[in-house]
């Protein structure tokens, strides 16, 4: 199913960003560079997450889950947690 295939892209970017993440709390040290990416990473998995979220929403309203889009970091970054 078309839903499923998306979905799993959207699975396999996250985890492939918690992979970096990981692999980055694992130095020893973090220099400006590992920081910055790792904030990086932690706003694009806010975003993927809430695209996750979108599709899971609209498929459960019997809307077509591909019309989830991925928002600004502007936009995801303001949600309240």
């Amino acid at each position: 199913m078309a839903d499923q295939d998306t979905d799993e892209s959207v699975f396999e970017t996250i985890r492939r960003l918690v992979e970096e993440e990981h692999k980055l709390w694992d130095r020893v040290e973090l220099d400006y560079s590992a920081q910055a990416r790792l904030e990086t990473i932690r706003v694009e998995l806010d975003r993927y997450w809430d695209l996750l979220r979108q599709r899971r929403a609209l498929r459960e309203f019997g809307e077509d889950p591909d019309r989830a889009h991925i928002r600004p970091a502007s936009v995801v970054e303001k949600y309240k947690q």
